[in-house]
């Protein structure tokens, strides 16, 4: 059995300290070139929020039930909490701070403050990148396909009525549609 780093098995810890286990993964995030010096068990969650302190994705339940990790990988969405940063090596990662970017990014970001869909704003990072998802690979979703790809993402505050109006929403501007 292979020694383990006990600072990787915590779930809470401000800074993962190096280990001997710890190895150079190079990665894509947010557009920029990487290279994390981590354990390759390390959940991606950490090594965005405490190797590159980008905190804008939350942990929430850490076992992938809620959504609130979801970040973008290779343009689909990923539990971050369960991710090893291993499985994303040589992979483009996206996370909340970057998906204005691109058009898809910007519509969705705009509906959901035309629609006021925050409300506590915890769970929205990983709202939106799905949202983001779902739109660039389907511009005119029905409330089934939104049902469908939102599914797993939870809202202690309830707003899914207006998630799914900004998501539509969304999809009207990208078609350049007023209705």
């Amino acid at each position: 059995m292979q020694a383990r780093c006990l600072v990787h098995e915590l779930a809470y810890t401000s800074t993962f300290n190096h280990c001997e286990d710890d190895q150079v993964i190079s990665l894509t995030v947010n557009g920029k070139p990487r290279q994390l010096d981590v354990a390759p068990d390390t959940p991606l969650l950490w090594a965005l929020r405490d190797t590159l302190q980008l905190t804008g994705t939350k942990y929430g339940c850490g076992q992938a039930l809620c959504g609130a990790c979801n970040v973008l990988v290779d343009g689909v969405p990923a539990r971050s909490c369960v991710t090893p940063v291993s499985a994303v090596a040589g992979r483009n990662v996206t996370t909340i701070e970057a998906v204005d970017a691109d058009r898809v990014g910007r519509a969705v970001q705009e509906a959901w403050r035309k629609f006021d869909v925050v409300q506590c704003g915890y769970c929205q990072s990983g709202q939106i990148v799905s949202a983001v998802a779902l739109l660039t690979a389907n511009r005119k979703p029905s409330d089934a396909d939104i049902d469908n790809a939102m599914a797993g993402n939870l809202c202690r505050c309830a707003t899914y009525q207006r998630i799914r109006a900004a998501i539509h929403e969304a999809a009207r501007t990208l078609s350049g549609s007023k209705a």
